[in-house]
């Protein structure tokens, strides 16, 4: 009990730590040195059980942080409230300042993780203690939740720092990495992740991920680098994989012992919800917050049973608002944790990978499995390239609505982000990337100069 104390001491310390401060102090009679912590796999692995609890807190994976921003700022979800609301009203208007505090509490909150992983990453490689097996998988696993945090601050914010290490001299000063070349270190990261990592999951409720995520994972990248076949080779890998099956029934999908999940958040108190049901659920009553958009809700057929199961339809004073509701359990919580990534994105990454190198006949297969399984008219041949691939935008939008912000990132890969301007106003063409925050430029000089258009 005493060494427990010990250790979650640590991991409160380097879960709060501020990226902008960290003092050299002393370290407490009482206390264990960080390096003391990973030459135990118990400590080490406690140390990374609080990366994985920062991430379902707060960071671009938890359920309501990217799925619910992005999806205001796009155009899946509309914004009810009749204050900023710490600056989501601003998102859904398009109208983002550097001074925005969304916007600074998604990079702050971003790199306080990134800190987190960076400093495990550290601890494993001069540990003595560690087994070869265990500083390969704690390594593996924490490279890779690292990629992830960075592919988002990418893709969010265009050129970023990408710090490696836990030198606060260091990192308060970095210059910002062209986005080209972050890409580049996030697929030679992933590739890293990729060899550490085993396949099997190591808990039978795929809360931890493994081999596949990487692949997943390195495809995204791959994606944006145009290397359609490369990508195509790894999302095969994980079809071919039996640890994965297809599943046929929607009702199912955000279950948590599915076996199309590759990777999920466990909910840290046994019974809590979801923060995907927090973050969107009103009833008898009109919205006070976010409602799914109309455009959204108009883009399903009728006969589609994600409208029919994954929303649900509020009328209040003659008027009917949808929400999201894919997650159903408010309280006693036993089915459901957070869903990171399914093996429908697998499906439909594939699709474009194959659409883009020609292999439209090939495509076709997997776009239509989503749509029969929700019930809506398949695609039928002769089509054409471009018509595939808008097909496949669509089906991503209907299928991912609120989750990991997909409308954006797949819009801003097809370079149709430019199309949001028929239903949102104030939509101008720099709105592809978020401002740096204005609390981050003051700190370091080296960030500037600001992103174009703020």
């Amino acid at each position: 009990m005493k060494r427990y104390k010990l250790y979650i001491f640590l991991i409160f310390t380097l879960s709060t730590v501020s990226c902008e401060k960290l003092l050299e102090v002393d370290t407490p009679a009482n206390q264990i040195t960080s390096g003391q912590v990973f030459e135990n796999v118990q400590t080490a692995n406690a140390a990374l059980s609080g990366l994985y609890a920062g991430l379902w807190d707060n960071s671009p994976l938890a359920g309501d942080q990217t799925g619910r921003l992005l999806a205001v700022y796009t155009d899946d979800l509309d914004f009810y409230g009749t204050t900023s609301n710490n600056g989501t009203l601003e998102l859904f208007q398009n109208t983002l300042v550097d001074s925005n505090p969304a916007v600074y509490s998604y990079w702050a909150n971003t790199y306080q993780k990134i800190y987190l992983a960076n400093a495990i990453i550290e601890g494993v490689n001069a540990s003595s203690g560690l087994s070869s097996a265990d500083k390969a998988r704690i390594k593996g696993e924490a490279l890779l939740v690292r990629s992830i945090l960075y592919y988002y601050l990418q893709q969010i914010f265009g050129d970023i720092p990408y710090v490696t290490g836990t030198d606060y001299t260091l990192n308060q000063s970095l210059s910002k990495t062209s986005a080209p070349q972050v890409l580049t270190r996030l697929a030679n990261d992933l590739n890293e992740s990729l060899s550490l990592l085993a396949e099997p999951y190591r808990n039978t409720e795929r809360i931890f991920p493994n081999r596949s995520v990487s692949r997943l994972v390195l495809a995204k990248v791959y994606l944006l680098q145009n290397r359609w076949s490369d990508a195509e080779i790894l999302l095969k890998e994980i079809l071919q994989n039996p640890l994965y099956q297809f599943q046929n029934d929607p009702s199912k999908v955000f279950e948590k012992s599915g076996t199309h999940i590759l990777w999920q958040l466990k909910p840290k108190n046994p019974g809590d919800a979801t923060k995907e049901v927090t973050a969107y659920y009103f009833s008898n009553s009109a919205p006070t917050s976010v409602a799914l958009s109309q455009s959204l809700m108009q883009s399903f057929a009728s006969t589609d049973r994600r409208k029919q199961l994954w929303t649900t339809a509020v009328t209040f004073n003659n008027n009917t608002f949808y929400r999201p509701n894919k997650y159903k359990n408010l309280s006693n919580n036993t089915t459901e944790y957070s869903v990171v990534y399914r093996l429908e994105e697998v499906y439909l990454m594939l699709a474009e990978c194959l659409a883009k190198q020609d292999k439209v006949t090939e495509a076709i297969p997997l776009v239509n499995a989503i749509k029969q399984r929700a019930n809506v008219q398949l695609i039928q041949q002769p089509v054409t390239k471009e018509a595939l691939i808008n097909e496949i935008l669509s089906e991503n939008r209907k299928e991912f609505f609120t989750e990991m912000g997909h409308r954006f990132f797949d819009l801003k890969r097809e370079n149709q982000l430019q199309n949001l301007a028929l239903v949102k106003p104030n939509w101008k063409s720099f709105h592809q990337l978020w401002p740096l925050p204005q609390k981050e430029l003051l700190l370091n000089p080296n960030l500037n100069p600001q992103n174009t258009g703020y």
